[in-house]
């Protein structure tokens, strides 16, 4: 058939529109496989270790690419380890964030400042290894455990005196009488809490471990100082990366001790095991909040309570180790010859996990021999919520301790709990909760278990003698303590301390609770 005029006109047309179609897609096609081919290689080149994560680049020198415990290690496999203490530390194979460059998280001995902690502690493993490796993390260097119960079995202590940076001290017979001859006895300012039982008592106790560490500290070429509980953890918010050794470094060289308000830990169930990788949301301090905003939400952020926190509110503090340095009591430290020059803290705090879990109604009261009346607590506890948890614990059955348990401490009110969020009352905290739980799954805990020597009885015995007799002795001796010292024996001892001025001996500072609806005014007219 001819072709007409139009058709011929219009072929080239047609094969133009469709050579230009065909250009359009291969274009397309290219721009497609190349992203894609690149990312492929890419995964291949850095799964072959063929190329270096920026994060491990930035890494201090001697890092490793592996997270602390994901390196190839001829440790013993865990089946090697049966205790209970070890059944939630178990490892996996989930790759993390690098640090430093083994499970050990050891420090080179240049880096500044050094930093230790020290602790009074009963806790097994499951709660002392997130704990202290944690504070590794964020540049703790040192630490100093008095340790007894549980954390002084052979199958715990084992493991924390193999942790390079861990110095263990069993309260023995030695022990108690060389701190039966420490000056605090015959000074005034921890005076009040003595030969009381329970809270006082382990008051007193942490106050004399707090003076041995300062010693050991000193010894150790530490910079900086902390006493802190196993429930605690320190969240250094506002230094220029998550460390609370840059925090540190950043403070002025005037400063003699820094002021961590605390945050209380605000559980949202009550079945919590593992509070440190459980728990994200937390009730801020007075100190880090507008007054109008504490006090006007102070109603609902109670919810029938005694106060606004369940336990202590003024925090806890760090101190620079210098001359003269002692404790007083254990959320502060002091010095002989001066007042401290002390700041606190506006974003950092230390997070406190208090009653977080249900059993640790009945942990408390198990500790403490007092009668369960209002007037008895009143001479074994200091706060009042800690006096209704130990009558509750000691008189109500399980469904009524759970049932007062879900009232009191148990965020359960998910109105309330989003108001409290708006007004910034409450908040979430998710870092340590991350840090620990890459530990977990990183191996971390399982790799210390399983490298820790197996101590005979007889060798155990000889371990605590060994590190109890290595220890620092207190700073300056008194005479012990005794009924029967003579007259002129604490008249000599009077005067020697009256040579130093009242003002040095400001008394202890307990744990107090933050400022009530009544302190408001108060508070104003300041």
């Amino acid at each position: 058939m001819p072709v007409s005029n139009n058709q011929q006109l219009y072929a080239p047309v047609r094969q133009s529109a469709s050579s230009s179609q065909s250009f359009t897609s291969r274009i397309l096609l290219l721009l497609t496989l190349l992203p894609l081919s690149l990312a492929a290689i890419a995964f291949i080149l850095q799964w072959r270790g063929g190329v270096s994560d920026p994060a491990t680049l930035a890494a201090p020198r001697g890092s490793h690419r592996y997270f602390p415990g994901m390196e190839p290690s001829p440790l013993s496999p865990l089946s090697h380890n049966s205790h209970s203490d070890c059944i939630n530390l178990a490892r996996t194979a989930s790759p993390s964030f690098p640090y430093y460059h083994n499970w050990k998280l050891d420090f080179a001995p240049s880096l500044t400042p050094k930093i230790c902690v020290t602790t009074s502690t009963s806790a097994g493993l499951e709660q002392i290894l997130p704990w202290m490796f944690y504070h590794k993390v964020i540049g703790v260097t040192n630490f100093f455990l008095f340790v007894e119960g549980k954390a002084a079995s052979p199958e715990v202590s084992n493991v924390l005196e193999s942790i390079p940076g861990v110095k263990v001290i069993y309260r023995t017979k030695q022990l108690e009488e060389q701190q039966a001859k420490s000056r605090i006895w015959n000074e005034t300012w921890l005076a009040g809490f003595f030969y009381k039982p329970c809270n006082y008592e382990l008051f007193v106790k942490q106050s004399l471990n707090m003076e041995m560490a300062i010693v050991m500290a000193r010894d150790a070429g530490m910079d900086w100082i902390l006493h802190l509980d196993t429930d605690e953890l320190i969240h250094p918010a506002g230094a220029r990366e998550y460390s609370l050794r840059q925090l540190l470094l950043d403070v002025p060289r005037h400063v003699d001790m820094v002021i961590f308000p605390n945050y209380e830990s605000s559980v949202e169930r009550d079945d919590i095991k593992e509070p440190f990788s459980e728990v994200s949301m937390f009730k801020k301090n007075y100190d880090h909040l507008p007054k109008d905003t504490y006090f006007g939400m102070y109603k609902d952020s109670v919810r029938g309570n005694p106060n606004y926190f369940l336990t202590y509110g003024n925090g806890k503090s760090a101190a620079r180790i210098q001359d003269h340095l002692r404790p007083n009591g254990a959320h502060r430290w002091h010095n002989y010859m001066k007042t401290p020059n002390e700041i606190k803290l506006e974003e950092a705090a230390v997070l406190h996990y208090t009653y977080a879990k249900f059993s640790d109604l009945t942990s408390r009261r198990d500790r403490c021999g007092c009668k369960p009346t209002k007037e008895d607590v009143k001479r074994c506890f200091m706060l009042e919520f800690d006096r209704s948890a130990f009558i509750i614990a000691s008189t109500a059955t399980e469904d009524e301790m759970q049932k007062w348990y879900n009232e009191h401490v148990v965020w359960g009110d998910k109105d309330v709990k989003m108001k409290l969020l708006r007004k910034g009352i409450l908040t979430r905290i998710y870092t340590p909760m991350v840090i620990i739980q890459s530990l977990r799954e990183s191996g971390v805990f399982s790799s210390v278990i399983a490298s820790a020597p197996t101590l005979s009885k007889e060798n155990f015995l000889l371990s605590i003698d060994s590190s109890n007799s290595s220890r620092a002795s207190a700073s300056v001796s008194l005479p012990s303590r005794k009924a029967g010292r003579t007259k002129e024996s604490q008249a000599a001892t009077r005067k020697i301390l009256d040579i130093e001025s009242a003002a040095f001996h400001e008394v202890a500072v307990p744990p107090l609770s933050p400022p009530g609806v009544d302190d408001n005014d108060l508070i104003s007219h300041n």
